[in-house]
Parts: C-alpha cells; sequence; structure tokens
C-alpha cells in the first residue's frame, strides 16, 4: 500500500506496536495521528526495491487521488502489478485538476497490469475494462474491518457483487475477445468463503484478515481498513484477528483448525474435487443455491459448544 505506513516511516514497527497497545475506545484516534505522517516518496522506491529484490512478484496499491504522482515513481522501481483502489472507483474521475485520472492513459503510459476497484456492478465494471484495465476488484464494505455500510449506507452483498462483475467481464469477453479477471475483495475468511467467490465467477479473491492472521504479518494480531485512519470520517474499525499460525499453514497448510481458517488453497482444491471442476472455469458453472441455515443444520453439538 503506497498510502501506508510502510511509505511514511523508516521504521514502522514502533507505530505498530503503538496501534496494537492502544485501547478500544483511543485505536482510532491513534490511527488518525501514525497516518497523519506525509508519505515520503523516496520509502515508495526502497520499498519496492526490498520487495524485488526477493525475487516475488511486487503488487502495489495506490489511491485514485495520488495515482499520477506515485504510479510512475512504482515502475521505475520495479513494480510488477499496480492496483487503483479505493471504496468505489468508476473510470470517471472527477477532481480539482485540469484532467482527472484518466485509466486509459494511464494502462497506455505504464505498460504493466493494472487493476482498478473497487466496484459491485455490471455497467461499471463495463465502463472499467473498456478502459484497458487487466483486472477488477469486487467489493464495496464485506470486510472484516470496514464501516462503509454503515458509515455511507453503501454497499451490496458479495456473492451479488461477484455475480453481477462476472457477468459483465463474460460479456466484454463476448465483445471485444479480451478477458479480464474479477477479484472478490472483502469478506473472504475461511475455504468456505474462498470456494464460494469462485463458485460466483471470481478468478481470485483478495484476503485481508487471513494474512492479518499470519505470524508475519507487522500488526501484531489486529487488522484495520484503509479508511480507517481517515482524518474526519474514519469508515473503518481495528479489529482483533489475533494469530493464527504462519503464512505458508493459512495457505497451504497442513491446517490444525478445524474452521477453515487453514489451508485455503487445500479447501480450495478439495471443493473442487467435490463438484467435479478441474479448473477455474468449471468452478465458475458450479450450481449455486441460496440456503442461510447450510451452516447450521445439524450442527446443534457444535452451536452448543459441546464438540471435542
Amino acid at each position: 500500500n503506497l498510502d501506508g505506513l510502510q511509505t511514511r516511516y523508516e521504521d514502522p514497527g514502533p507505530v505498530y506496536a503503538e496501534i496494537a497497545e492502544a485501547s478500544r475506545d483511543d485505536a482510532t484516534a491513534v490511527l488518525q495521528r501514525a497516518y497523519a505522517e506525509p508519505v515520503k516518496e523516496r520509502l515508495i522506491g526502497e520499498r519496492i526495491e526490498e520487495i524485488a529484490s526477493t525475487g516475488a512478484t511486487c503488487a502495489v496499491s495506490v489511491t485514485p487521488a495520488n495515482t499520477k504522482r506515485f504510479a510512475p515513481m512504482a515502475k521505475e522501481a520495479g513494480a510488477d502489478i499496480l492496483a487503483v483502489q479505493s471504496t468505489v472507483t468508476t473510470a470517471r474521475h472527477t477532481s480539482r485538476s485540469l484532467r482527472g485520472l484518466i485509466l486509459s492513459e494511464l494502462v497506455e503510459q505504464l505498460r504493466m497490469p493494472v487493476l482498478v476497484g473497487n466496484t459491485v456492478s455490471y455497467n461499471v465494471s463495463l465502463e472499467l475494462m473498456e478502459e484497458g484495465v487487466h483486472g477488477i476488484l469486487v467489493g464495496v464494505g464485506p470486510g472484516a474491518a470496514c464501516t462503509s455500510r454503515e458509515v455511507l449506507g453503501i454497499g451490496v452483498p458479495q456473492v451479488t457483487a461477484t455475480i453481477d462483475c462476472a457477468a459483465a467481464r463474460n460479456e466484454y469477453l463476448r465483445r471485444s475477445g479480451r478477458y479480464v479477471p474479477i477479484i472478490t475483495d472483502g469478506g473472504v475468511r475461511t475455504g468456505g468463503d474462498v470456494c464460494k467467490a469462485f463458485a460466483c465467477g471470481a478468478d481470485a479473491v483478495m484476503i485481508g484478515t487471513p494474512l492479518a492472521q499470519a505470524a508475519e504479518a507487522p500488526g501484531l494480531g489486529y487488522n484495520w481498513g484503509m479508511s480507517t485512519p481517515h482524518a474526519s470520517l474514519p469508515r473503518g474499525t481495528r479489529i482483533s484477528v489475533g494469530t493464527k499460525g504462519t503464512l505458508e499453514q493459512i495457505l497451504l497448510g497442513p491446517s490444525s483448525l478445524t474452521d477453515g481458517t487453514q489451508n485455503l488453497v487445500g479447501a480450495l482444491r478439495i471443493s473442487m474435487g467435490m463438484v467435479g471442476a478441474q479448473n477455474i472455469e468449471e468452478m465458475h458453472r458450479a450450481e449455486l443455491v441460496y440456503a442461510p441455515s447450510i451452516k447450521t443444520e445439524g450442527k446443534i453439538f457444535q452451536t452448543l459448544g459441546t464438540h471435542s
């Protein structure tokens, strides 16, 4: 996150510790003070170079307001993927500058994969794809730490949003012959959530809380949304997610828990096998059933806490 703590502080460790140690009542104020520190352009390059030096794919995110300023720096420093991301993003960017952010020009200038989000609608997804972007982030408000639905009254259930945006992807493919992946972003906490996202049409998932629960995460068992530190209208909260295991355990297993929060990749593989899907495209064709009781049906001993 080019607007995050890593690009504001030479050593963000003490800042993470202060956030983790804050009381529930003080947490938002502590976050607001921490994010009041300006982003240092030098640190953008340094952080990207640190990631690139490991041989890992370096994906960075930036808000639309800072994209024209930060994106060229990220490209020059060696970033592989750029995500232009805010709570709600469309192809029409209104700003005080003479020319706002024009996504088609950004894609042409950078010559690197550009992901854009977030959105939840068919029409907006089509408009974004027509700008030439390489992926769409789907989801407004479902994240564990997000409070946009309460503060702003906006949002769409994640299953509905994924289905609608995937339909736009399929229509755009029919029109243009170009396939633009859909990424379900938010509300993905367990292996079951991952599997349902793919069944709804997602090509990938963005996960936050599961990564924050990794032993390697810098948040010390806490997670907060990108709008939590907003200076005048916070739209998120700091949540205690604990530490579930290593990053490898959470993503690839082996799992020592039965709640679906470890071995997310293994859960997807087994679910695909059970529905007869040999690849993600076939998983998109899995039958969907609306069943609110599916997690509680026949589970009385689990819900009473008497299982061992």
